[in-house]
């Protein structure tokens, strides 16, 4: 088997200018399904399709233990998470979260987001037009900071939603967005391990079974509890990717003004069709770009050498409009999810895999529920959308939709 060399040309600046496009314009540009580039210096081997996706989570061969670059930790996931760990590691963290995520309690969260729409939904005729980006990131927060057990005030919502979308807005630039997101990370995190602190203390007291009670009393696999930051990170990465499902809402509203058609089986409440909708926003929209992490020992995958330690990328967006997983992948189509089971290495907008036992986004399951909850209001709200621009910059990490979504709704 001939392998591919890596090139001498390094490809950061390309994936500066083409964002979501770069991978796959570079599959198309050599004909290949598999390419070995440069990446901030470092050899990278990048992957796309359902079996690159089961080789690339299998940790014999891809580690995600310092993978993670330090912006992105600093950023997005925070120094020391359950995302940089692997093993039994990477397990023994992640029991934090299992139990908080079963039925019972992804359908509280959702109850909890339904009362924190209606409530929210009820000023906006009386507000005029409103960003549904905005909107949707004060509803999450509003409802999940009652769901973890954190005492967050009214008052406070808006400013610890604002710093929850800065975290995702500036993990994957080196401009103002990620020193704004480095700030808010530093801010929370400080915030949350003081509170930490006052409830081992005693001094303070955290919900029974809420995630704030089980990120406090949790031990690792060396029995210590976490360390008051590391407990705010855990935290916040429960807290963070929920208020990251306002990109989603926001899609959701751009397809529902673009295919209306959409709007009809959704408002009347069709189980599967809810369901159909939100798989195929998070596969039509851009989320993550692709997901990396370092090769365990020499590999080989699809002719082309993987050297130890060399950086192994999944491309995301690519597969989730590639061709040769998806009929007509550029046409927007929920039928394409009725009656179809989906693989765990075949939709990836939040990874692939078991997320129990590897690094698939837990918290996949609450996106999807929201999803469907929010789909299912906005379809039923009354409203119009006043000139914006409603373009999303397949340029920009992550893109968006470049108005957040501008809502009037009227009066009576």
């Amino acid at each position: 088997m001939t392998s591919r060399a890596a090139p001498v040309l390094d490809n950061t600046l390309r994936l500066a200018i083409e964002g979501y496009g770069w991978l796959p314009n570079l599959r198309r540009h050599r004909g290949v399904r598999t390419v070995a580039t440069r990446l901030a210096g470092m050899r990278a081997t990048a992957l796309c399709g359902p079996e690159a996706a089961a080789f690339f989570y299998d940790e014999d061969h891809v580690r995600r233990h310092g993978a993670l670059p330090e912006p992105i930790q600093a950023t997005l996931f925070g120094k020391g998470a359950v995302h940089t760990l692997d093993g039994l590691s990477h397990r023994q963290r992640k029991e934090v979260f299992w139990p908080l995520l079963d039925t019972a309690g992804i359908a509280r969260l959702v109850e909890l987001t339904n009362d924190s729409w209606d409530t929210t939904a009820a000023t906006w005729p009386q507000r005029g037009p409103v960003v549904l980006f905005d909107e949707a990131s004060r509803i999450i927060v509003r409802a999940v900071s009652r769901w973890t057990g954190l005492p967050l005030d009214e008052a406070e919502v808006a400013s610890f939603a604002a710093d929850m979308v800065t975290l995702v807005d500036g993990f994957a630039t080196a401009g103002p967005r990620h020193w704004r997101a480095r700030r808010a990370r530093h801010r929370r995190e400080k915030w949350i391990a003081d509170l930490v602190v006052r409830i081992r203390n005693g001094e303070a007291a955290a919900p029974v079974g809420s995630v704030l009670e089980r990120i406090v009393v949790h031990r690792d696999l060396d029995g210590e509890l976490l360390d008051p930051r590391l407990a705010a990170v855990e935290l916040i990465n429960v807290i963070r990717p929920t208020v990251a499902v306002s990109w989603f809402v926001a899609y959701a509203a751009h397809a529902l003004h673009r295919w209306p058609a959409n709007r009809k089986p959704l408002a009347e409440g069709d189980r599967a069709y809810t369901e159909a909708f939100a798989h195929e926003v998070r596969r039509f929209y851009p989320f993550a770009p692709f997901i990396g992490g370092k090769a365990v020992r020499d590999l080989v995958w699809d002719g082309v050498d993987i050297p130890e330690g060399s950086m192994v990328l999944l491309d995301l967006y690519g597969q989730n409009h590639d061709p040769g997983v998806w009929t007509d992948p550029y046409t927007f189509d929920p039928q394409r999810f009725i009656g179809r089971v989906i693989g765990e290495y075949e939709l990836v907008p939040q990874g692939g895999g078991d997320p129990r036992s590897g690094h698939r986004c837990p918290g996949e399951q609450i996106t999807v529920a929201l999803l469907e909850a929010f789909s299912v209001h906005l379809a039923r709200l009354e409203h119009t959308l006043p000139e914006q621009d409603l373009s999303i910059s397949l340029q920009r990490i992550p893109a968006r939709v470049r108005s957040g979504v501008v809502i009037a709704v009227p009066e009576g």
